[in-house]
């Protein structure tokens, strides 16, 4: 139950100023460690900002999108979400220039795997991964128990999927909408721009859920205020009438700000972050195997 939820307790926040500020906390903590013998020009010039970070990390959110739709055998978008919410914590309170994202958002992929129940194995995991799937493997290995311990073993998402489902069940049956199914693409398309948001650090999957219902209905020139009013709320209508519009507001917001397309910043901040990433955490650097060897010497 959300309501109970580790992910109610510790992963929702109040609004987007707190993700900022966690956020420009990763990055000067990476910055003060690896730039203190640099002066503050050096340092603009050589490491990435925030926002710089913000692109790196959208851009892979979609590399993994792309990633998932081609996974044989075919992944339920439930454990693409639950990968893309552990991808949004883990980068919460690290920087990418510390962990680069494109072997974090495998481990976190991997991970959703064990924790959804789609049962694949490493192998067979890797097997969808073009280039080294030994490499693939070991950082997959390396990365599992440091990614858990970053989202504080918090590991159960709730998503709004099942929501939506109760959401049009209800309609269907307590409302005289005609063929509520016909909001399904609608509520598909608003959910699918949604995960690419912050909104699943902001909001419980039920307002999610809520909003993309209100959405779609609206697109098909429906319209349920007397669904939510009346039979939603019931007597306790008007005392929360008004944050539940706040809500709902604030999520259309964030739906309607997915349209940024970063690609063609990509690959200038790409080639900035390959000279500034922490090169212990490299797998194709010689600080990263000689970190692993001296990890494997320690433990024999």
């Amino acid at each position: 139950m959300f309501p109970t939820s580790t992910q109610k307790k510790n992963w929702i926040f109040k609004d987007e100023s707190d993700l900022n500020a966690l956020r420009e906390d990763a990055n000067q903590q990476f910055i003060n460690r690896f730039g203190s013998h640099m002066s503050p020009e050096e340092r603009n010039t050589f490491f990435l900002d925030v926002n710089e970070e913000h692109i790196i990390q959208k851009c892979h959110e979609y590399i993994l999108r792309d990633f998932c739709h081609k996974f044989q055998p075919p992944m339920p978008k439930y454990v693409f979400a639950t990968a893309l919410n552990y991808l949004k914590r883990f980068y919460l309170y690290n920087s990418v220039m510390d962990y680069h994202p494109k072997e974090i958002m495998v481990t976190c992929l991997f991970l959703a795997c064990k924790v959804d129940e789609f049962n694949v194995s490493l192998a067979q995991f890797v097997a969808n991964i073009k280039g080294n799937q030994s490499r693939a493997t070991t950082v997959i290995l390396n990365n599992e128990l440091f990614l858990m311990e970053q989202v504080k073993y918090n590991l159960k998402v709730h998503h709004p999927f099942k929501a939506i489902e109760g959401f049009l069940l209800d309609i269907k049956t307590r409302t005289r909408m005609s063929d509520p199914e016909r909001m399904r693409s609608h509520i598909d398309s608003f959910i699918d721009k949604l995960l690419f948001t912050d909104a699943c650090l902001l909001f419980a999957p039920s307002q999610l859920a809520l909003a993309a219902v209100l959405h779609s209905a609206s697109q098909i020139k429906e319209n349920l205020d007397s669904y939510v009013t009346d039979l939603l709320l019931g007597d306790t209508g008007s005392e929360h009438l008004k944050d539940l519009i706040e809500v709902v507001r604030r999520i259309r917001i964030l739906h309607v700000r997915v349209a940024d397309d970063h690609t063609k910043e990509l690959s200038r901040i790409s080639k900035k972050l390959d000279k500034c990433r922490n090169q212990e955490n490299n797998p194709f650097s010689d600080k990263y195997k000689d970190r692993i060897q001296e990890a494997l010497n320690n433990s024999m």
